[in-house]
């Protein structure tokens, strides 16, 4: 079984910035992608950002050159670092990893961007 936390979120004023981060672990043999999806209220929830393990980086229109994605092979570790924040990211910010050629999700973390 794996477990991924997700740890970061908060209340931010537009234009600032947050990092998520998200663990993984358990008994993980091989990771094919980690990111993040997110779910604002009333909608569904979407692709924020991946991270290929063969070095691809992928993004939402919505989120290109605000948000960047990292990995940390070593540390099991994904972050994403959110700057120029706009109210519209507000949102439930989900951590997705496919381990072990199986899907798992994290439970989330809040994400607030208000004045």
């Amino acid at each position: 079984q794996v477990q991924l936390v997700e740890s970061g979120g908060g209340l931010v004023q537009p234009g600032g910035s947050l990092r998520l981060s998200c663990v993984l672990s358990g008994s993980i043999f091989n990771i094919a992608r980690m990111g993040w999806y997110r779910q604002a209220p009333g909608k569904q929830r979407e692709l924020v950002a991946l991270s290929h393990s063969i070095g691809v980086r992928t993004y939402a229109d919505s989120v290109k050159g605000r948000f960047t994605i990292s990995r940390d092979n070593a540390k099991n570790t994904v972050y994403l670092q959110m700057n120029s924040l706009k109210p519209d990211d507000t949102a439930v910010y989900y951590c997705q990893a496919r381990v072990n050629d199986v899907d798992y999700w994290g439970k989330g973390t809040l994400v607030t961007v208000s004045s």
